[in-house]
């Protein structure tokens, strides 16, 4: 309170020292609101110019290698203090020198890599100022924390410069890091722990199993063929079966064509190895003559002259029919035979009164060969005849009426529901 009247006491004894006084605050006070507002301006264009266009990883790496710096700069401060004998302004001029000339390194190796495609000799100053500021910072310490501190301090500054300028090294170029030939995930696949592949476990245990159900039927066929002794072939053929009953049950072989497909194009592969050793391949430059074009874009050879008659156009490489793959049996409505020679009889439809199998395309016909089928299927099952003959198998039962296995094994489960159905019909009675 006495501060408060000895300062008006002082005014009204000193009125235009006041006023000047007065008039000088109020405007230092104006000048520090235009400071502040041209200061937020700039902040905010800056922030607009080089921060929002930047990646969030991008902003973080230069403050990290910004705070890295200064640490580096602090020890520097103090070494050139302890050791150097700088100080007041000299001081405060030299004690940085080898951060800046850090900084305008940097700079330079990006602008290199932006116009040469590469950080040439400034990319290798960064390293080498970096690690002798990290140095001499340490020399200066008084523990071996601190020491180690400041070693690592420009390490890090120089290490988030490397990672800014391998993304920006990317970006240009569309490279990036070098592959190492071992790699944990290269070592994975090599001992069979893991796979190239994305596919999930059900994919992969199917395409076991396919490849399981060719390489048996591939050993059979071999020991057959061969004249091997009968139990060979019997163990052959049995493990064949084990391993087609597996496929069936495991991966849906019965009802997915595409997993027909696969199998029947592994086993149309593995039958036919011995003809690669047969296989010629031509390549377009071993040719024997030069290929030179004339006028009608036809090959001519060296031998030939411009008045030689016209030849006819034909190719010049001619291209072998491709293979055909064994396919499952045919989904179209007609009669087939099984191995044996046996096959289902349906009656024709209205439409086909004379024809004592179902007439392919005919939508009636089929309607007739799934009801026959069907019944048929009820009156097995229950029997002993069921699993034997032409009933042992999905495959078998296509081959005998002649449809996919897909569709034989809908009309099993068909058959089994009606079969189900009359059994508790028959337990309610």
């Amino acid at each position: 309170m006495e501060f408060v009247m000895d300062v008006v006491a002082w005014i009204v004894a000193h009125p235009i020292e006041s006023a000047v006084i007065a008039g000088l605050a109020v405007f230092g006070l104006a000048l520090s609101f235009v400071v502040l507002v041209l200061g937020w301006r700039a902040a905010t264009w800056l922030f607009k110019r080089y921060v929002v266009p930047r990646p969030v990883e991008d902003v973080l790496t230069i403050v990290a290698a910004s705070i890295a710096t200064g640490v580096s700069a602090q020890g520097m401060w103090r070494f050139s203090e302890d050791v150097l004998g700088l100080d007041g302004p000299l001081r405060v001029l030299l004690f940085a020198f080898i951060e800046v000339g850090i900084v305008t390194s940097a700079v330079r190796a990006r602008r290199n890599m932006r116009e040469n495609f590469s950080a040439g000799i400034d990319g290798l100053a960064v390293w080498a100022l970096t690690c002798l500021t990290a140095v001499l910072s340490s020399m200066d310490a008084s523990s071996v924390p601190e020491a180690v501190f400041r070693l690592a301090a420009p390490l890090v500054a120089a290490w988030l410069w490397e990672r800014g300028m391998a993304i920006e090294r990317h970006r240009i170029r569309g490279t990036g890091k070098i592959h190492w030939r071992i790699t944990p995930e290269r070592l994975l696949v090599r001992i069979g722990l893991a796979e190239t592949r994305d596919r999930s476990a059900q994919e992969v245990d199917a395409h076991r199993r396919l490849t399981r159900v060719a390489l048996a039927a591939k050993k059979a066929k071999r020991l057959r063929e061969s004249g091997a002794k009968e139990n060979k072939i019997q163990a052959a053929l049995a493990r064949l079966d084990k391993a087609m009953d597996a496929a069936v049950e495991h991966t849906s072989l019965a009802v997915d064509p595409a997993r027909q497909d696969a199998l029947m194009a592994q086993i149309a592969a593995l039958y036919n190895t011995a003809a690669l050793v047969d296989a010629d391949p031509s390549a377009p430059w071993g040719k024997s003559r030069t290929d030179v074009r004339d006028g009608d874009g036809q090959p001519r050879t060296d031998d030939e002259d411009d008045n030689d008659p016209p030849r006819t156009p034909q190719r010049t490489l001619p291209r072998k029919p491709p293979r055909q793959l064994p396919r499952m049996p045919s989904r179209t409505p007609v009669a087939y035979a099984d191995d044996d020679g046996n096959r289902f009889v349906a009656p024709g439809c209205p439409d086909h009164p004379d024809e004592n199998v179902h007439a392919a395309g005919c939508t009636g016909c089929l309607a007739k060969l799934r009801t026959a089928f069907v019944a048929e299927l009820v009156r097995v099952i229950p029997t002993s005849e069921w699993k034997h003959g032409v009933w042992a198998t999905v495959p078998t039962m296509a081959a005998y009426v002649g449809k996919s296995p897909s569709w034989v094994d809908k009309r099993v489960r068909e058959a089994r529901d009606l079969i189900d159905a009359g059994k508790s019909e028959g337990g309610q009675q």
